[in-house]
């Protein structure tokens, strides 16, 4: 089953929560997921960082598995290779998580058609950074050459 493609206002909705998990957390400043972090903490977000490897990021408490999320948490971004999201987005649906944003080049056919079949409020093909306000540097350039083309979300 094929999602629809995200609207502006599904993704302005699920950026409106503030309070979410972030699946592919790095302590390397390099690494995509750092940097997303990064950047959502800096605008207010109220983070809640997964990766199975390490309990500790700048200071931020870690969470191994989803499962030990605290259960208010309803939204989750991953930022994880392909091999690993299928079963995040399994795990995120067992612990109620009902809103996922599945950064592009995280996603796969299996779990778009798992969450959509469960679902789950999906915001897939879509870079994080393209929306987070205020967008800078180079994700702003993308933004504007998007619009003036009308590729992006409406």
């Amino acid at each position: 089953m094929k999602p629809s493609k995200p609207n502006l206002q599904q993704i302005k909705r699920f950026l409106e929560a503030k309070h979410m998990a972030v699946a592919g957390v790095s302590h390397n400043p390099k690494k995509f997921g750092y940097q997303v972090f990064k950047a959502l903490k800096e605008r207010g977000y109220d983070l809640f960082p997964l990766n199975p490897n390490t309990r500790e990021i700048d200071g931020h408490q870690v969470y191994a598995t989803i499962s030990e999320l605290p259960e208010e948490v309803k939204h989750l971004v991953i930022l994880t290779p392909k091999t690993q999201t299928e079963k995040l987005v399994m795990e995120a649906i067992a612990h109620g998580i009902d809103q996922i944003w599945i950064q592009q080049m995280s996603d796969t056919p299996e779990a778009v058609t798992i969450a959509t079949e469960a679902g789950v409020r999906l915001i897939t093909g879509q870079c994080i950074f393209m929306w987070v306000e205020p967008v800078t540097g180079i994700h702003k350039f993308h933004r504007t050459f998007m619009k003036l083309f009308g590729l992006l979300p409406r």
